[in-house]
């Protein structure tokens, strides 16, 4: 059988439009589970350190929040993948996360 220059062509193309959409998933799974836990514990300790302002008990204050992060947690998973490309959630993580991590820092560096 005698391949020809176009079937040649096509078949490396699909080929690389499959490893684009293995990547893409694998990239969204990442973004999905690290990110998301990241993002996730950012926001349950940046909730930590401000909310004992406003005279909640810590102890009802952890525990809500404890239990609030698995929530958290599942809608920035479904976040993830619902968003038009990895690299749109790897950025929406991102910008997220900094803020939330700068309200940890300054929270941990006031607490010492």
């Amino acid at each position: 059988m005698a391949f020809s220059l176009p079937m040649l062509i096509g078949a490396r193309v699909s080929r690389i439009i499959v490893a684009r959409r293995t990547w893409s998933l694998v990239s969204r799974a990442l973004a999905a589970l690290a990110g998301g836990y990241a993002f996730t514990t950012l926001l349950t300790l940046a909730l930590a350190l401000s909310l004992p302002a406003l005279g909640v008990s810590r102890v009802q204050l952890l525990q809500a929040l404890s239990m609030a992060s698995f929530l958290v947690y599942a809608v920035v998973i479904m976040a993830v993948f619902h968003a038009s490309s990895a690299a749109r959630a790897w950025l929406w993580l991102g910008l997220g996360s900094l803020p939330l991590g700068i309200v940890v820092a300054l929270g941990l560096s006031g607490a010492s």
